[in-house]
């Protein structure tokens, strides 16, 4: 129980016990651990679909009743804990007049945000009363250009996967454009909680004049110059809790606590990304009389990562500093955090791991029981899954299904062919081994191989051992593989073999090893017309010839590209060869590493591929942040088929390591400014990947 002499004389309790998540693991994730019901491999395709269509109607979303934790789960002020708009209406709104109607009414709303709504004016703040959820509808939830307000005295409201965003006029500190995301003024029991919050005028989040009981979780604060300020005010009342935020290219107030009567922050990160246009000024702060409590959080390149006032308390415990600079302080008796309420700690080196891949909007969040629920399919050679091949499972999910299919398989190695049409979103294919090489997925078609039927042979696209064509598809901790033997097959004509096709948008690709030797991973587009968006992280590509190539938007972000001998043993090739329409954006390889067994200075970063002759596409391919071995050539790029290289986009930005150069008319480097318009989140705009 609390200790009355901490709480300044008011009764708290602890929140009542609800199931718990796994810490740091998002929900998507948790639910598709959870085995298919039914039989093994005698299941057949109408029995699965009829078992998770009476799941779906039986089983109502979890984040419905998902509650508060920290001290936004404290009972106080006549509130027990915060649940927002639980019990009442829930209402699907797509404009900004729903979206205020249901906001501002006196009864409890469940206010589910389905479409990106445009706010005018730009900057509107719209007020929220109490007792109200408003949700984000898995990734579609958005505000743009405005936010919101929790005047005096409102309570019990969730704010919750949203994408807020883009107030931002130009200009720092500009006090004509005082826009935040989320202000609160005299507001109690708040939970802010997966939201994507970015490019606002002023603050991302601030809690003033004694707004008490507050819980702000997995949050991604970015790209903003005030992140979160909490203070405003000579009472010391306030109780706040900040844990599993990314701040993220933020300068100041991350946050700054000033006169706050118990800061408890645990397992944030804060990263400030060198040579960018935003530079840290300060990390977490506790000024006046604040009693800041700080446990393993993870600091990553700011300066002054840590700084208190001599008025202040700050107790540090377990945290992890990376090349940060300037002050780090702590000093004075502050609080125990377990006196109010129970919490799990992890470690602070996973930290950027956790945080990364579980703050933001979430796909599971905000919708409805079907789509929700992930139905799990199990695959396993020997006969102890549903089913025994991947195409199989595949064949399984329902046409136009509305809600994540995963497809669990487990190790072994799986020679097939698996497609997965268009009619068939929101697929999850994802290996259940310790590590993704346990799980292979592998065949040896080359373009030039004849069909079984005779109608002729492949061609470099049909070659594809896996080929993706529906949209919102995972890959996850598996390994895909084309292992055709150029050697062996001196005589056929058409030795492009891609071991994976993509031709969808928001297309996850987590954990992943993508093996082959010419054309091996293919990012295309359903039509030219069409976006294709690829989001790759923490994997590995292999390959010698062109092996990233295509039409598609997509980053490669934190992953190895492996650069690998000819058939004959010789050395030399091209990393990338985009096919970029003009006016999209191409290729991103972004904090990466390109290296191999390979000879020095005999592979290009890229050349640009203008499929079938066509002079208005304008291929792209940035290589940004990387560490690039000796392989690379000192002029990294080259031409194709007659088009010049530098008629289209090639650059890079701040690579290091033997095989990085410095700027020239053969090697264009971005500057500061530029490189600011060319990150991770501008390519991919308003989706945010989101394991599940």
């Amino acid at each position: 129980m609390a200790r009355m002499t901490e709480i300044r004389g008011r009764t708290l309790h602890r929140r009542r016990s609800t199931a718990p998540l796994m810490a740091g693991v998002p929900l998507a994730l948790v639910l598709a651990a959870t085995p298919a019901s039914g039989d093994v491999s005698g299941v057949v395709e109408e029995g699965v679909q009829a078992r998770a269509a009476a799941a779906a109607v039986a089983a109502a979303p979890a984040w419905a009743s998902d509650v508060a934790d920290g001290f936004a789960s404290v009972d106080a002020l006549g509130q027990d804990g915060t649940y927002g708009g639980r019990g009442g209406r829930t209402v699907t709104v797509r404009t900004q007049a729903d979206l205020e109607k249901y906001a501002t009414a006196a009864e409890p709303y469940v206010i589910v945000v389905a479409a990106a709504i445009d706010i005018n004016p730009v900057g509107r703040e719209i007020r929220v009363a109490s007792d109200k959820t408003i949700v984000g509808s898995g990734t579609s939830g958005q505000i743009v250009g405005g936010g919101f307000f929790l005047g005096e005295g409102v309570h019990n409201v969730i704010i919750r996967n949203l994408t807020i965003r883009d107030t931002y006029q130009g200009t720092w500190n500009d006090k004509d454009h005082d826009f935040d995301a989320v202000q609160m003024d005299g507001a109690h029991h708040v939970w802010i909680d997966h939201n994507n919050l970015r490019s606002m005028a002023d603050g991302l989040i601030d809690s003033r004049k004694d707004t008490t009981y507050v819980t702000v979780s997995w949050n991604r604060l970015s790209n903003n110059n005030k992140a979160f300020g909490i203070g405003w005010t000579e009472n010391v009342t306030a109780d706040l809790t900040i844990h599993h935020n990314w701040f993220q290219e933020v300068e100041q107030r991350n946050p700054s606590a000033d006169n706050i009567a118990h800061a408890h922050l645990y397992n944030n990160y804060l990263e400030d990304v060198a040579g960018t246009g935003i530079n840290s000024s300060y990390g977490n702060y506790a000024r006046g009389r604040t009693k800041m409590v700080l446990e393993n959080s993870y600091f990553q390149g700011f300066r002054n990562p840590v700084q208190k006032d001599g008025t202040a308390a700050l107790v540090q415990r377990g945290n992890v500093f990376s090349g940060t600079s300037g002050r780090n302080e702590s000093g004075g008796t502050a609080f125990d955090p377990k006196s109010y309420y129970d919490y799990t700690l992890d470690a602070a080196a996973d930290v950027p791991s956790v945080v990364r891949s579980g703050t933001g909007p979430r796909s599971t969040i905000g919708t409805t029981a079907a789509a929700a629920s992930a139905t799990t399919l199990t695959v396993a050679k020997d006969g102890s899954g549903q089913y025994t091949t991947v195409q199989a499972a595949v064949n399984a999910v329902p046409a136009n299904n509305p809600s994540r299919v995963v497809i669990a398989v487990r190790p072994g190695t799986y020679r097939e062919l698996v497609k997965v049409p268009s009619n068939k979103p929101h697929v999850t294919i994802r290996g259940t081994g310790g590590s993704r090489n346990d799980t292979v997925i592998v065949y040896n078609n080359a373009a030039g191989t004849q069909k079984p039927d005779g109608s002729g042979t492949y061609g470099t696209s049909g070659s594809a051992t896996v080929a993706v064509e529906a949209d919102d598809f995972q890959a996850r901790n598996l390994t895909i593989t084309n292992d055709f033997d150029e050697a062996r097959n001196q005589s056929l004509s058409g030795h492009q073999a891609v071991a994976l096709r993509t031709a969808a948008d928001k297309v996850f690709l987590d954990s992943v090893i993508v093996n082959g030797d010419q054309d091996t991973l293919l990012l295309d587009t359903a039509a030219k017309d069409r976006p294709g968006r690829v989001y790759l992280t923490n994997s590995y590509v292999t390959g010698n010839v062109d092996f990233v190539f295509g039409r598609a938007t997509a980053v490669i972000d934190r992953s190895v590209l492996t650069l690998k001998k000819r058939w004959d043993g010789s050395s030399g090739g091209y990393v990338t060869a985009p096919s970029t329409a003009a006016n999209r954006k191409g290729f991103l390889i972004n904090r990466s590493t390109v290296n191999g067994d390979v000879s020095a200075s005999s592979f290009y970063l890229g050349r640009p591929w203008h499929a079938g002759g066509d002079a208005a596409l304008d291929p792209q391919t940035t290589v940004r942040e990387s560490t690039l071995s000796a392989a690379i050539k000192s002029t990294p790029w080259t031409d194709m088929s007659g088009f010049s290289w530098k008629d289209d986009r090639f650059a890079e930005y701040r690579n290091t390591g033997p095989g990085s150069g410095a700027a020239s008319s053969n090697r264009p480097h971005l500057t500061d400014s530029q490189a600011a318009g060319q990150e991770v989140a501008v390519w991919l705009g308003d989706w945010t990947p989101t394991a599940s």
